[in-house]
């Protein structure tokens, strides 16, 4: 067990936690991407000069959800959030489910589907690093969040797999039934880990912090929106979110574009996205599990935010030179490796240091309706650019600066976070409080 432990920076009592937190994102990442590659699909289908009209359907999408979901975050006590939320989409899973069965061929539920899953990928990921930011203290995020982050790359590993298996047998209503009772196991897991928490306090100081899990945020359905306007370190991880969607839409697009191109028929292309997915995953998981704490704990969280975007920068000026499918492959693979084993943890370690109602609240409105903003505003950008045809490496040059942006902004957050870990340190004397 001591070698277990060191191999993979555990204290005692951390393996079942760390445990269930691959689990929850296991369980949740193996439903979504079982579903993604058909969702792709589906866009393609609709025509790819049509996904800015998808995209920012995703987002007026989005801002009908984020009151519905501000008004369940402060009226249910937080540790009970994720299982309500993950209830309802199991619900709307089921519907699609069996709307599927009747209308197969609908395009009209295939474009409600592809927004609907890209409205509940969001939040439901959010949420789930929701409640392990709301476990974990900034100590076990930096070395445990990169592990259990793993989960999500063996579900993303596991999903595609098993949704390519199953699609003929069980066709798309049977796949998205599978996802529903994946899903309800997640939230059983989220369920669990509040209480280990309650068996396993921090100290003395988590006392306090023990009880307020139990009561409600309070607040109003709009709430989120306000904590981000007034605080600086919230509005500097909008931006890192605006400038990351910027650049995975503009890359998303030109997918489309080179798949389209070079793989006419659907099946290839669902084979080519699940193909993708996988060498992700694959990539993901081994920085996740063995490099990720290791590096958040030695060099900071902001080496986490700062090396993916560089790298992204000399991507989009490589595809530029050379915008050849081949070239963007290695581009993609990278950008959304380096995004699950490195941006999203760090990312996520961020919400460590702010205030329960940040954490769920705020949170929920940067990782939704910031997001989809982003894609929305990025995705008409890109249309734009493609339209001048005779300049076609502008929207790669474009995306390049954008990147270097959003290296920049990482840089900052990753400063400011360690000033208010270093500010907790000091100011916890035994209220049990984060920095507001």
């Amino acid at each position: 067990m001591g070698l277990f432990a060191r191999l993979f920076n555990l204290r005692p009592r951390e393996a079942p936690a760390v445990l269930a937190g691959l689990a929850l994102f296991f369980l949740l990442f193996t439903g979504y991407f079982m579903l993604r590659p058909v969702r792709e699909t589906m866009g393609i289908a609709g025509g790819v000069e049509n996904l800015q009209w998808l995209f920012t359907g995703t987002f007026l999408s989005t801002l009908l959800v984020l009151p519905l979901f501000g008004w369940l975050a402060s009226r249910v006590a937080r540790r009970r959030i994720l299982p309500c939320a993950y209830g309802f989409f199991v619900l709307n899973l089921l519907l699609f489910a069996a709307l599927f069965l009747g209308y197969p061929d609908n395009p009209w539920l295939a474009r409600t589907f592809y927004i609907w899953l890209s409205v509940f990928n969001l939040v439901a990921i959010s949420l789930a690093w929701s409640v392990l930011a709301d476990v974990f203290s900034t100590e076990q995020a930096k070395r445990l969040f990169g592990m259990m982050a793993g989960g999500a790359s063996l579900g993303g590993l596991t999903g595609p797999s098993v949704g390519t298996l199953l699609v003929a047998p069980l066709q798309h209503s049977g796949l998205l039934a599978l996802a529903a009772l994946l899903l309800a196991g997640s939230a059983g897991v989220a369920a669990w880990l509040y209480r280990w928490r309650d068996r396993h306090p921090l100290g003395p100081d988590e006392r306090p912090a023990e009880q307020e899990r139990h009561v409600t945020l309070g607040g109003n359905p709009f709430d989120g929106a306000v904590e981000v306007a007034r605080s600086p370190f919230l509005l500097g991880i909008a931006l890192f979110v605006v400038l990351l969607a910027s650049v995975s839409t503009f890359l998303y697009f030109e997918q489309a574009t080179l798949v389209a191109a070079r793989f006419p028929d659907p099946v290839q292309q669902t084979q080519v996205f699940g193909l993708i997915d996988i060498l992700v995953q694959a990539l993901a998981i081994f920085t996740q599990v063995f490099l990720t704490g290791r590096i958040a704990q030695r060099l900071g969280v902001g080496v986490l935010l700062v090396a993916v975007p560089l790298v992204i920068a000399g991507g989009f000026l490589w595809l530029a030179l050379a915008p050849t499918f081949a070239v963007f492959v290695v581009i993609m693979v990278a950008r959304r490796a380096g995004e699950y084993a490195l941006v999203r943890p760090g990312r996520e370690m961020l919400y460590t240091v702010v205030s329960p109602q940040q954490k769920f609240k705020a949170k929920n409105f940067i990782d939704t309706v910031i997001y989809r903003g982003g894609d929305a505003i990025s995705g008409w950008l890109k249309r734009a650019l493609d339209l001048l045809g005779e300049l076609p490496g502008l929207a790669m040059l474009i995306g390049a600066i954008i990147a270097l942006a959003w290296a920049v902004t990482g840089f900052l957050l990753g400063r400011a976070q360690r000033r208010r870990e270093e500010g907790n340190s000091t100011e916890e004397t035994g209220a049990g409080k984060t920095v507001p």
